[in-house]
């Protein structure tokens, strides 16, 4: 007997179907307003392209096809715009592009314009940069705002002042990049974390899957810094790390404290892990007890334990890591007995294992540590 049974439909592809033919549709007459030199009207079908973000129906993993799909054509706007800077000021179209009436569309207006406007060196990017980052405060919707602020990041990451590039006007420039993207990832991050806690308790696992799907969003902000070529060991132990650990520990969600722990270790050079071990290790220990803190430990570990063939042994003893490691996974370990933390023994087999090869793999003639090791089992 033949099934006519019609499958279901997907939800949330009608609902993509629609808003990319919506994108569609507007790029395509954006794009004509171009080609007939039309300011006014590229503008309009920008904005109401951008309008397919507005929405609040689609799951973060389909909001996220929309979105590439808009910042796909807003690349061909921001050319647009250059060429139109020779016969209309960048200035005087930023301006313009405030007075759109939807707070969304004028972001992402503000942050294309502001793109060209960096690019064309009228001003100096500080300023440009810091206008935005203050402007993109308006949207407090966890996904949309969280997008908006992917975009700055996106749009201006080319452009940011760095030690020696064409945006560097003053001699902090580095500096001031470092600030800029700090305050957008701290912001990313508490935006993201409110996605957690906006579903009611039965939807808390699905929530926790999708915000799994757009975590980069907020870990990109961390590459982003590690790019920097002024970026040294005295601005990320002085600036960047302690930054980034506050937010991390204070956010007091799982997921971000043990997604963005990992790509610390992850996206920053070894050099800076061994002057920075202590506050990132201290840092570990004062997290939610659902993060896996043995992992991050056994993950440093390893990182250092390859770098560790790259230095004299001189360098390696004067670093004092070993001693750093073994305090902290002995405060870690006595927290698991205090009941602070769960551990199971497989958990602090695998913390001790991976300490007892770092002790033999760096410091192969100081027999003393893997007793060390050994008596911080007991």
């Amino acid at each position: 007997m033949q099934d006519n049974t019609t499958p279901a439909v997907d939800p949330q592809e009608k609902l993509k179907e629609q808003a990319q033919e919506g994108v569609k549709q507007n790029a395509y007459y954006m794009k004509k307003a171009i080609d007939s030199d039309n300011f006014t009207e590229a503008l309009q079908f920008a904005a109401g392209m951008i309008n397919e973000l507005r929405t609040h129906l689609l799951s973060p993993k389909t909001y996220y096809e929309i979105y590439m799909q808009v910042c796909d054509e807003l690349r061909v706007l921001e050319d647009f715009l250059i060429q139109e800077s020779k016969k209309r000021p960048l200035y005087e179209m930023y301006q313009v592009v405030q007075f759109c009436s939807n707070a969304l569309p004028r972001l992402y207006l503000m942050i294309t314009v502001g793109s060209a406007y960096i690019r064309s060196k009228d001003l100096p990017a500080k300023y440009i940069l810091n206008d935005l980052l203050d402007f993109s405060k308006a949207i407090q919707h966890p996904l949309k705002g969280l997008f908006v602020r992917d975009y700055l990041s996106r749009m201006t990451k080319s452009k940011l002042p760095d030690k020696g590039n064409e945006y560097e006007n003053e001699g902090d420039g580095t500096k001031q990049s470092v600030i800029f993207i700090l305050e957008n990832f701290i912001e990313m991050n508490k935006l993201w974390v409110r996605m957690q806690d906006q579903v009611p308790s039965h939807l808390k696992e699905q929530r926790e899957k999708e915000r799994q799907d757009i975590k980069l969003l907020v870990g990109t902000n961390l590459v982003r810094i590690s790019q920097l070529d002024g970026v040294d060991i005295e601005m990320y132990s002085q600036v960047v790390l302690p930054k980034i650990l506050d937010q991390v520990v204070n956010c007091r969600d799982r997921l971000a404290q043990q997604y963005l722990m990992e790509v610390l270790i992850q996206v920053f050079p070894d050099e800076m892990h061994v002057e920075t071990l202590s506050p990132y290790l201290e840092a570990c220990t004062k997290l939610v007890p659902e993060v896996s803190i043995n992992g991050l430990f056994v993950a440093m570990a390893d990182r250092l334990s390859k770098f560790s063939k790259n230095i004299s042994p001189q360098q390696l003893e004067n670093s004092e890591i070993f001693d750093t490691f073994i305090t902290h996974v002995d405060k870690l370990i006595k927290s698991g007995s205090d009941g602070q933390r769960k551990f199971d023994l497989k958990e602090i087999l695998n913390l001790q294992a991976s300490l007892l090869n770092f002790a033999i793999q760096c410091f192969p003639n100081r027999s003393n540590y893997v007793d060390l090791v050994l008596a911080a089992s007991i």
